[in-house]
């Protein structure tokens, strides 16, 4: 189980509202506090893991459960008590990491999007510093409730994405290098030349030694979304190297240029092949809530939603572009 994707331009982003009219609750981290945190996570996440064969019911059952146990050791090992206002803490874990010198380039705000809706249910999704996005994985009957889901699911990953299994090592790479070439039946020559699938895997794992899966998962998103976009193939059709291209963008962050370029193509791919906007659209929305109910990382699927909801609200009714 994967206890786990910017700017959208339809949807209206709430901050995180840390001024001295809100009431907090201070909270004291320690490295031992957020290793023990991180430790009983992992402990958490395990044993949801081996709860057996599990119908959607019981997996949704089991997710809730391993989130409410992460949220609560959390609160147990940063208060002293077990309750604790996840919005609150998820800004504050991020406040930490910022000060005992975590590279973020956007500084520590959590940044909440509240879906348009009138009626129950109410989706909320979060989105972290270093750009992961998660989402509200409950039934919500509010929007409060609908944000505090939000928070705990990415309370929970952030928590358990402090665990020493979840950094990039030499011993993860080998191992995952030799999972890849089982898993695709490839050979060991085929992880030293950067040209094939398994070589540009391991180039990537190697650029990214020392950081945690959930910040090797945000590059990863950039990749995916080349991949889902056409632009990966347009690349290899003008003679790039593979190890060009991700040189290139492993050190490009995913901007509104990029998002915008991409809708581009798409409103292209829609003058030669109408509705194909709104049908990519109908499966990317299906995926995201999908991947949101269970829990999942969600960056690579809403990214994809906002560029094809951008690209369509470019298109006239009669399929011309808007200037």
């Amino acid at each position: 189980m994967e206890m786990t994707a910017g700017t959208n331009k339809s949807l209206p982003s709430q901050r995180v509202n840390t001024g001295k009219n809100q009431q907090t609750t201070q909270m004291h981290y320690t490295p031992h506090n957020m290793a023990t945190v991180a430790a009983d996570a992992a402990a958490s996440v395990h044993a949801s893991a081996h709860a057996g064969p599990m119908n959607d019911a019981k997996a949704k059952t089991v997710l809730k459960e391993a989130v409410d146990a992460v949220v609560n050791s959390f609160a147990k090992h940063t208060h002293g008590h077990g309750r604790v206002n996840v919005v609150e803490a998820l800004q504050e874990f991020w406040q930490m990491k910022l000060e005992r010198g975590a590279d973020l380039t956007n500084g520590a705000l959590v940044v909440y999007e509240s879906q348009p809706a009138t009626a129950p249910p109410f989706v909320c999704y979060v989105s972290l510093p270093g750009g992961s996005c998660f989402g509200s994985f409950q039934i919500c009957n509010t929007k409060a409730e609908a944000r505090r889901s939000a928070a705990k699911i990415a309370l929970m990953n952030s928590v358990f994405n402090e665990h020493p299994s979840r950094k990039i090592t030499d011993e993860f790479i080998e191992k995952a290098i030799a999972d890849a070439v089982t898993s695709f039946q490839g050979t060991t020559s085929d992880a030293e030349n950067p040209s094939t699938g398994i070589g540009a895997f391991k180039f990537m794992l190697e650029a990214n030694r020392g950081r945690s899966m959930l910040e090797f998962q945000e590059l990863m998103t950039v990749f995916q979304l080349l991949h889902w976009n056409g632009s990966l193939k347009a690349m290899r059709e003008r003679n790039c190297s593979r190890q060009e291209v991700l040189a290139h963008y492993s050190h490009r962050a995913l901007d509104d240029d990029m998002r915008s370029q991409m809708a581009l193509d798409w409103i292209a791919r829609e003058q030669e092949s109408p509705d194909i906007i709104a049908n990519e659209l109908e499966v990317a929305e299906k995926d995201l809530e999908g991947a949101r109910l269970a829990g999942r990382e969600l960056r690579f699927y809403k990214e994809k939603r906002d560029i094809l909801v951008l690209a369509l609200s470019q298109i006239s009714p009669n399929g011309e572009t808007i200037a």
